[in-house]
């Protein structure tokens, strides 16, 4: 969409405000984003892209339940999901300065205090988002993870003997029924603000639902995620860094073992994640060299699943 036109339609969203620095940012496939100042506060822009089915209401009501929880989330300030003012759903997000990608929070020097507290500050974000209410977005629906990703590997008709001894494994050791909550469902570097001193802000919530809690501490610890750190945590903490914040927060106690479940089921998440990506470009749904090479990485997700399973089969 033109910029012309978004400050043309931000121009009735904040009457008698001068827009200006309208910008557009990187986002996913799911959303355009957009900066921009309206007299002089700064906010972020972002609408649903043409094709994504999804109900963005849903993330508008889990982000304003979230923000009312304490869970540090950038303000929704205006919405809507009609399509009269630019052409899709949007909502309007208060701005956070911070970064977001993963190399720099972990190598550059300006961090190397957050990365002493983030594991820790993570621990207590998600303890607030658990916290909540289940039922306080009721649109949100409860998914099986581990029935949703058999059924997604099994319609590839691709066989992959680790992925196969993963799902055998995952199986035979499900963790008993646990509480449900709202997750996250994408809580990781890349989907974090962060600034010098820590964790500013939880980003990216479409993909929120309910769910065991775990889910969302097991894909912190995805060995993806840690982009390249030493650490098991996000690259930046150990096990028991996230396991006692996160207990001293809720009050509740995590069995490891369950945790590792969790994290070896994101593992398959992402090498399955990584095949439908291959897929998508192979199939000529769209054609992209970024989405070929990740097609490298199912073999990495294998070998991930095997140091992750050591000592456990």
């Amino acid at each position: 969409m033109p910029t012309a036109s978004i400050s043309a339609a931000l121009s009735l969203l904040f009457p008698g405000a001068e827009i200006r620095a309208v910008s557009r940012l990187s986002g996913g496939a799911s959303r355009e984003t957009f900066s921009f100042q309206a007299g002089d506060r700064h906010f972020v822009l972002q609408s649903q892209r043409t094709g994504d089915a999804r109900d963005m209401g849903v993330e508008i009501q889990t982000l304003r339940a979230a923000h009312q929880a304490g869970v540090p989330v950038a303000e929704v300030v205006a919405s809507s999901l009609e399509e009269t003012l630019l052409g899709q759903a949007f909502m309007v997000l208060s701005h956070i300065e911070g970064e977001t990608i993963a190399r720099k929070i972990l190598r550059d020097d300006v961090f190397a205090g957050a990365r002493t507290q983030v594991v820790t500050q993570c621990a207590q974000a998600l303890a607030q988002l658990h916290a909540m209410p289940a039922d306080v977005v009721p649109a949100l629906v409860e998914v099986d993870q581990l029935a949703q990703q058999r059924q997604v590997f099994d319609a590839f008709d691709d066989p992959h003997p680790a992925f196969e001894l993963a799902f055998h494994w995952l199986d035979a050791h499900r963790p008993a029924a646990a509480r449900r909550c709202i997750v996250h469902g994408d809580f990781r570097l890349g989907n974090l603000m962060i600034g010098p001193e820590g964790l500013r802000a939880v980003l990216d919530w479409e993909l929120a639902h309910i769910g065991d809690p775990l889910e969302d501490l097991g894909w912190l610890c995805v060995r993806a995620w840690r982009f390249g750190g030493r650490l098991p945590v996000a690259g930046m903490g150990e096990y028991d860094e996230l396991i006692g914040a996160y207990q001293d927060a809720l009050g509740v106690h995590i069995d490891p073992i369950d945790l590792l479940w969790w994290e070896v089921l994101g593992t398959l998440k992402w090498g399955i994640i990584c095949m439908m990506q291959t897929q998508a470009h192979l199939s000529g749904v769209a054609r992209s060299h970024e989405l070929a090479a990740i097609g490298r990485r199912v073999c990495e997700t294998e070998h991930d699943l095997f140091l992750a399973l050591d000592g456990h089969w």
